[in-house]
C-alpha cells in the first residue's frame, strides 16, 4: 500500500474576509435608513446577529434604532406584500 506522508492536510483555500457591515464612521440611529434597512429581512423582521455579522453592542443599537423607526412610522412593522386571490 502506498501511504502518503501527510494524510490529514487541509486544502489551502484562499478566502477573502468579509468586510464588516458597519464601518467606524457610521452612526447607528433611527434616522439612518440606508444603514438600518440592511438589517431587516424581506418580511420586515430584524435579522439575527450571526446573519448580520455584527458585535453584540452593535446589534443592540441596531435593534433599538429599528424599533424607534417603526414607532415613528419610518419603517413598517410587517411587510406583507402578498396578493390575495379569490
Amino acid at each position: 500500500m502506498n501511504k502518503s506522508k501527510r494524510p490529514f492536510t487541509k486544502s489551502k483555500r484562499s478566502f477573502r474576509r468579509r468586510l464588516p457591515p458597519i464601518q467606524s464612521g457610521d452612526r447607528i440611529d433611527y434616522r439612518n435608513m440606508s444603514l438600518i434597512s440592511r438589517f431587516i429581512s424581506e418580511q420586515g423582521k430584524i435579522l439575527s446577529r450571526r446573519v448580520n455579522r455584527v458585535t453584540l453592542k452593535q446589534q443592540r443599537l441596531i435593534t433599538t434604532a429599528i424599533k424607534q423607526a417603526r414607532i415613528l412610522s419610518l419603517l413598517p412593522f410587517l411587510n406583507n406584500q402578498k396578493q390575495f386571490e379569490r
